[in-house]
């Protein structure tokens, strides 16, 4: 930065909510947003060497090292069918040779062998149930990029979230208002709000919104002027209004010993602090945070319910993301992560020999989720998310981490059963037609049936409902 001083909205790439303070000689990211203020700057990286470049080619490195999943009915019939072959062979030599028959009464028993192992049932019991599963998925806004995706979610077993536009909101709100000497919180908000009116800042449009969820009333200001990152001067109705860090009210000539304990209290949940004075009195306190998202809680209850570890990763402070996290039940938190040790922090939990969910909506997420076993991201973050996740929640509820996680096991316990019922099915028929007790016709029948109880098995996740666990729903009927 050669010239100027602003806020700057850093979020898309570092995962920090709240705006950098920036003066000159400060290092600025291109595509950041600058929230106020008009900035002189010197690009010092282009091309393959920006922020955004390093980005894409760490995503591309994640993709390049996924394995191909190798599926269960393959394997099966990999096997079986040659076997097969060897029982119609061999039931075609024994009705000749011990059973002393012509050729075409062994012929008969070993077609009848090659009928019912037609592994018709077992080629149909994977598709089938992928294509329903998926299908029902989309009913729900799921959209599963793969049936490899779809596969890989049953076998999750720790979850990653990213905080920032995951869990919160991703934009500050005020959540504590605490009016002094004589205020109260309509009056409080009134004037702070009035006073705002005129700032391009996110923590003074927060405050602005606060008011207006109230429907207090504001008035325009006679005078206003912003120091930028630090706070706001302005004249409301003839009375001056100060609102501001406590550093900035402090530097106006206030004291605050005896306010110091309730900043401190709400730093500790960690809010941000800003301070309201009128007319030189101290007149309140104004708690804003990025707040949690309506369903994150019962989310992050859901995926506990199905026995997995909950992690959040986040590029926040410590602070900021312990108190998030114990707000919403996590336990394990990875706080001031950078985009390139987001993939680290995956890759560590795939160490330990897990499975790895990675939840989450920025383009400083993409890495991580291209990582992952499984990239889930939220429907309404950035296209580079979306890119390189395996799952897209439509509607960016994280609720929907769950039930995709459900449906998966669902879907590939649907897979299991069809897999284990046409395989007993061919071990229960198999000796009876080489025992020459099922000719070829019967044969046909009862492995169309096979198929047909297949397709029927898999439409049955048509009607499955995936509930939302800790709510009283049971998490799958079918």
């Amino acid at each position: 930065l050669l010239e100027g001083r602003s806020s700057v909205d850093e979020s898309m790439l570092t995962g920090e909510s709240l705006p950098v303070n920036k003066e000159t000689g400060s290092e600025v990211i291109g595509a950041t947003v600058n929230k106020q203020g008009r900035l002189i700057i010197e690009a010092q990286k282009v091309g393959a060497q920006t922020a955004l470049a390093q980005i894409i080619r760490l995503v591309e490195q994640a993709q390049g090292s996924k394995a191909p999943i190798q599926r269960v009915a393959d394997r099966v019939s990999s096997v079986f069918v040659p076997i097969v072959l060897v029982l119609a062979a061999l039931t075609f030599i024994g009705w000749l040779v011990i059973g002393q028959t012509s050729f075409v009464g062994a012929l008969v028993p070993a077609i009848a062998v090659l009928v019912i192992a037609c592994p018709c049932a077992l080629g149909l019991a994977t598709p089938t149930a992928i294509m329903v599963g998926t299908g029902r998925g989309a009913e729900m806004g799921i959209l599963f990029k793969s049936s490899e995706a779809l596969e890989n979610a049953k076998q999750v077993r720790v979850v990653a979230l990213d905080k920032t536009g995951t869990i919160t909101k991703g934009e500050p709100s005020v959540t504590d208002v605490v009016p002094l000497n004589g205020y109260n919180l309509v009056e409080l908000l009134r004037l702070a709000a009035s006073a705002e009116r005129g700032s391009e800042h996110p923590l003074g449009q927060a405050v602005v919104e606060a008011a207006q969820e109230r429907n207090i009333p504001l008035e325009q200001p006679q005078s206003f002027e912003a120091e930028s990152g630090r706070g706001i001067r302005a004249v409301v109705e003839g009375k001056t209004v100060l609102v501001g860090s406590p550093r900035f009210i402090r530097e106006q000539g206030h004291a605050l010993e005896q306010t110091q304990a309730q900043i401190e209290a709400l730093q500790a949940k960690a809010r941000t602090v800003v301070i309201v004075t009128i007319d030189g009195v101290m007149s309140g306190l104004l708690g804003i945070a990025d707040t949690v998202k309506e369903g994150s809680r019962d989310a992050i209850a859901a995926l506990h319910q199905l026995g997995l570890e909950v992690v959040m990763v986040t590029g926040d402070n410590e602070k900021t993301a312990q108190a998030i996290a114990r707000e919403v039940g996590i336990e394990r938190v990875l706080a001031e992560v950078l985009p390139n040790q987001k993939v680290e922090s995956v890759k560590q939990l795939q160490a330990e020999g897990k499975r790895v969910a990675m939840v989450g909506d920025g383009i400083n997420d993409a890495p991580a989720l291209a990582q992952a076993d499984v990239g889930i991201a939220i429907g309404t973050g950035t296209d580079i998310a979306m890119e390189a996740s395996d799952v897209t929640l439509v509607s960016g509820d994280l609720r929907g981490a769950a039930r995709a996680i459900t449906l998966s096991r669902a879907t590939m316990r649907t897979i299991y059963q069809n897999l284990f019922w046409a395989f007993i099915y061919n071990i229960l028929l198999i000796p009876v037609a080489m025992a020459g007790a099922l000719v070829p016709i019967l044969a046909g029948a009862a492995m169309a049936f096979s198929s047909i109880f297949v397709v029927s098995n898999s439409l049955r996740l048509r009607n499955a409902r995936v509930g939302d666990a800790g709510l009283g729903d049971d998490m799958i009927h079918a």
